[in-house]
């Protein structure tokens, strides 16, 4: 009664027991299919810049739209579940494209320890685990790390933001994603930065393919 099971997008008390979210919700959803075309938008982004498989984001993201409720109250609201349950959805959707069956494992980007700490969990790490679940992928966290504080990306120029991210992932371990195809996870994907810079972490192992999936991708900068 003091908590009532409400849908995370609309309020609306009509959804399953085991769903943060009602049916209507879950089809409003922006799909961008971008999973299913190669030199999608994101490949186009990341293209010269990195050296990479595939490369997608699985929704739009928009201000005052249904992804920024639901990014808000995942990362910022303590809601792991509902980022567990866009997690499934990503999986579902990465499965059914049939580009990304040669995956070998999961690594999410990494928060630096002291915000993970002070936010309770990486949102990588349980749309990872949403995932997971669907590609039946084991989940590899401490090949790479991020060392230091960053400031946030939020209001940077597209080169503010390359060089705030620059060089500030370290790889810890290569011997476990040796000889591995990783499917690198974000949250929000804007300008590439933060991902093409911990994706060169990650290439400095030999024998190393890289791909990357973000829940979201902003369309604005």
């Amino acid at each position: 009664m003091l908590y009532p099971h409400v849908c995370e997008g609309c309020g609306n008390d009509g959804l399953s027991p085991d769903s943060r979210l009602c049916v209507r919700c879950i089809h409003d959803l922006p799909v961008t299919g971008f999973e299913k075309h190669a030199f999608n938008p994101v490949e186009k982004m990341l293209t010269g810049r990195i050296q990479f498989e595939k490369a997608t984001a699985q929704f739009y993201f928009t201000k005052e739209g249904l992804m920024q409720t639901l990014m808000h109250r995942f990362k910022y609201k303590g809601n792991s579940d509902l980022g567990k349950q866009l997690g499934v959805l990503m999986g579902m959707q990465l499965s059914e494209s049939n580009r990304f069956d040669d995956i070998d494992v999961l690594v999410p980007l990494p928060l630096f320890e002291n915000k993970e700490r002070q936010r309770g969990y990486n949102q990588s790490t349980v749309l990872c685990k949403g995932i997971a679940e669907v590609m039946q992928l084991p989940i590899i966290e401490d090949a790479v790390i991020r060392p230091m504080h960053t400031d946030t990306q939020t209001k940077k120029s597209r080169i503010e933001r390359w060089k705030n991210m620059e060089g500030k992932f370290q790889l810890v371990d290569g011997s476990k994603i040796s000889g591995k195809h990783i499917l690198l996870v974000d949250d929000v994907i804007t300008t590439g930065a933060t991902v093409e810079s911990c994706a060169t972490a990650l290439l400095e192992e030999a024998n190393v393919k890289v791909s990357i999936a973000a829940l979201c991708m902003a369309s604005y900068v």
